[in-house]
């Protein structure tokens, strides 16, 4: 009887013993598995993180610069000449750029900053929205961004071969950009259509400035680019501009004939002067023994509202009470990019044109309320460019300026000595 109470015992802890080590086993298996999903989650937000870190970029790039002016030059680094009898030199951060650029899958956001010795300045604050149905090119933008006229203005400084844009550009379009909204309409890659891009928008008008008024502009740019062969490139567009420009006081000039004529009415005072302009680009790449040869030209002409001593479009943050002066301008530049070969080198030479006012030149300037407002300007310059490496550039230019003469304007009775060399080097990262 004893024996068999002993032996029951001990089958009941066998028993017990594996129950307990099934448990056991099958809690470390339910372990092991929630460990598992917990590893595979982490990863699963790792991957993502990953994901999203590689649509954000970060990109940028410094342009410090030397620059030795003739006494009557504006240098773009540094103050003015502190002695107007002499000539002057400065040196300066021309452009010290970051951007931050994050793309998703049918949208994007830019946000670029321009830090120099000067300040930090807002350069380009917008969004896009691409197509999300026909994989093509097409896409909305909003913000502040480079306006949709010509070649040159999108053209960017990084890559620019002269330092600065012609100087047509920088009167009619100071700062480059503006606060406004576009269309992008471009067929896909595969499409025989890409070749065509038509860029059409409404803008504020005022540069990178708050808007001041109830106005908008319209800008338009169709443009062709197409390869022909495997060494030829060629591209060419038209651009459309038509805004308008406040009238700060009743007094407005517009030009009959060879002369300014007084609207001297109070119903001018608040109202809007048309701004139109019309454009044609043109651009040439050829790859030979020789290298690379680059061909680029604009022509511009139009209706600019101004002051009386200068012709430069709005970009203040209050609207001016200035008297307006109309005038007809017309403009030009042609730039020519030769490589050495297969050296880092490359040559430049670039001839550009501005007239303000075509309907008066040399002497009859300075009569009938005409001024400095209605000079026109040449500007002939040339340089080597080295790319040192991919992300090094070292850049010397010279320009010779010549300003129209006139015995009748004061100051313009001679050409003015205001010839400049720039020096630069620049690192893109």
């Amino acid at each position: 009887m004893v024996k068999h109470f002993k032996l029951r015992r001990k089958i009941i802890v066998f028993f017990c013993g594996l129950c307990l080590s099934a448990t056991t086993f099958a809690q470390s298996q339910e372990s092991d598995i929630h460990r598992i999903d917990i590893l595979e989650k982490k990863t699963q937000d790792l991957e993502n993180t990953v994901r999203k870190l590689q649509n954000f970029k970060v990109s940028g790039y410094i342009q410090g610069q030397y620059q030795f002016g003739e006494k009557d030059a504006s240098l773009k680094v540094g103050s003015g000449n502190e002695n107007p009898d002499e000539a002057f030199h400065r040196i300066g951060i021309r452009r010290g750029r970051i951007k931050f650029t994050y793309e998703g899958n049918i949208a994007l956001g830019v946000f670029q900053l321009d830090m120099t010795e000067k300040g930090v300045g807002i350069k380009d604050a917008y969004f896009g929205i691409k197509d999300p149905w026909f994989n093509s090119a097409s896409m909305i933008k909003a913000g502040v961004f480079d306006r949709p006229f010509g070649n040159e203005i999108s053209y960017s400084s990084s890559r620019r071969e002269s330092p600065e844009r012609s100087m047509i550009f920088q009167t009619l379009f100071p700062e480059e950009r503006d606060l406004g909204i576009m269309l992008q309409l471009q067929a896909g890659k595969t499409s025989p259509w890409n070749i065509l891009k038509l860029e059409v928008g409404l803008f504020a008008g005022n540069g990178i400035k708050m808007e001041t008024d109830n106005r908008k502009d319209f800008i338009g740019h169709l443009s062709v680019n197409k390869d022909i062969g495997s060494n030829i490139k060629i591209g060419g567009g038209v651009s459309y501009y038509y805004g308008s420009v406040y009238q700060g006081s009743n007094k407005v000039y517009k030009m009959e004939e060879n002369s300014f004529v007084l609207q001297d009415t109070l119903s001018s005072l608040n109202k809007f002067a048309k701004r139109e302009y019309i454009g044609f680009d043109f651009q040439l790449n050829v790859s030979s023994i020789l290298g690379i040869t680059q061909l680029r030209a604009e022509y511009l002409f139009g209706q600019q509202p101004g002051a009386k001593s200068n012709s430069k479009s709005p970009n203040v943050s209050t609207l001016p009470a200035i008297d307006t002066y109309i005038r007809n301008f017309s403009g030009w530049y042609v730039i020519l990019v030769q490589d050495f070969g297969s050296l880092p080198l490359s040559a430049v030479l670039k001839y550009d044109m501005y007239d303000p006012n075509t309907k008066i030149s040399k002497n009859t300037i300075g009569l009938q309320n005409s001024s400095s407002g209605d000079v026109a300007y040449n500007t002939f310059g040339f340089g080597l460019l080295w790319r040192a490496t991919n992300d090094i550039r070292i850049q010397a230019f010279y320009e010779i300026i010549t300003n129209e003469k006139s015995e009748s304007l004061a100051g313009y009775m001679v050409g003015k000595k205001d010839n400049v060399l720039t020096l630069r080097g620049q690192y893109r990262f």
